[in-house]
């Protein structure tokens, strides 16, 4: 399952030294310099976790936040960064929507805790698949391509997921069977699989 994150933030060096940390800690990380690349980039890795500079050229820290929770309600984390240090700008972050704000300077292992921390409480959410703006959400039996989403009958769906899990290999249609529809009636499932296969192959 996918486990990636954003990282918007307009000062390069900052930028990547949290790639850095955040790759050692194990973690895919994406990363963009300003708001509008930011929500070129979200839509493309849909990330699990935003870690969110306020001060951002051309679209605002808080207008990509209130863009985000449009896009994805409370299914993506989002830890702010800020020089604003004021009890009422923290305040005004979390009421925006972010789940964590560090204020700069900040220690880069205090984010990576920060950012484990609150995966440990939203993980669930990283629970897809991600590939070239294709968003796979196994517990929702959602599917995203880039913004808009795509309705699939549930055989279409696990047919999708089944080989997204499985990249690079081909399958014989009683292996299909076998791992998808081990209990159900071999001849029906047999016609089903060819009739969702062919209507895919033909477009």
């Amino acid at each position: 399952m996918d486990q990636t994150i954003l990282v918007v933030e307009d000062d390069r060096m900052i930028r990547e030294l949290v790639g850095i940390y955040l790759r050692k800690a194990g973690f895919e990380v994406v990363e963009a310099a300003d708001g509008e690349v930011a929500k070129d980039v979200f839509l493309t890795h849909h990330p699990c976790l935003i870690v969110l500079d306020l001060m951002l050229p051309k679209v605002s820290g808080e207008e990509f936040c209130t863009w985000v929770r449009e896009q994805e309600k409370n299914e993506v984390s989002i830890i702010m960064l800020s020089a604003k240090s004021r009890t009422e700008d923290k305040i005004n972050g979390l009421k925006l929507g972010a789940d964590g704000y560090l204020t700069k300077p900040f220690e880069p292992e205090e984010l990576v805790a920060h950012v484990e921390a609150v995966l440990r409480r939203t993980g669930q959410f990283c629970q897809k698949i991600v590939h070239g703006g294709l968003c796979i959400k196994p517990r929702r039996g959602e599917v995203i391509l880039y913004d808009q989403p795509i309705k699939l009958t549930k055989h279409e769906f696990n047919l999708l997921y089944y080989f997204t899990e499985n990249p690079n290999r081909l399958f014989s249609r009683e292996q299909l069977i076998d791992q998808l529809y081990p209990h159900s009636d071999r001849t029906i499932m047999d016609r089903t699989i060819d009739a969702h296969i062919k209507k895919y192959v033909k477009r």
